[in-house]
């Protein structure tokens, strides 16, 4: 797990940056490694980037994001959870949530299957540390 806070000065602002998240606005950090991801999951056979979202500014449980698919879209409740539909060697989740203290909580989620699952997430970790701390900083508004 890869588990991110921030306080927020402005909790409505950065919902509505959660629920712009991907397609044309990008992942507001180290976006081009997001397309890259993506372009090697196409290599292997998956769906990549190239789905988009079906919206600029709104969400369903249901719909595809770029390679996530949507589990949870509570805008009332202020969660976004996120499943990937990469190929990967595991299963992986990304989840947006912000409390009543108008803390914004990001977590990434990697459940390895076997050997080659330990070893991929250990070979992102070092990318994650910066993207995943990039993107939830300009989520919480910072410039």
């Amino acid at each position: 797990m890869d588990v991110r806070q921030r306080q927020l000065q402005d909790p409505d602002a950065a919902l509505e940056r959660i629920w712009r998240i991907g397609g044309k606005t990008g992942w507001y950090y180290g976006t081009w490694l997001w397309k890259l991801r993506g372009f090697i999951d196409q290599l292997f056979g998956g769906v990549g980037m190239r789905r988009g979202r079906r919206s600029d500014s709104d969400l369903l449980t249901g719909e595809a994001l770029d390679f996530w698919r949507v589990i949870l879209a509570q805008k009332e409740e202020k969660r976004l959870l996120l499943y990937a539909e990469m190929k990967l060697p595991g299963e992986a989740w990304l989840e947006f949530k912000i409390d009543d203290q108008n803390r914004l909580t990001q977590t990434a989620t990697f459940r390895p299957l076997g050997v080659y699952g330990r070893l991929y997430w250990y070979a992102v970790l070092p990318f994650h540390g910066f993207i995943f701390n990039g993107m939830i900083h300009k989520i919480a508004g910072g410039g």
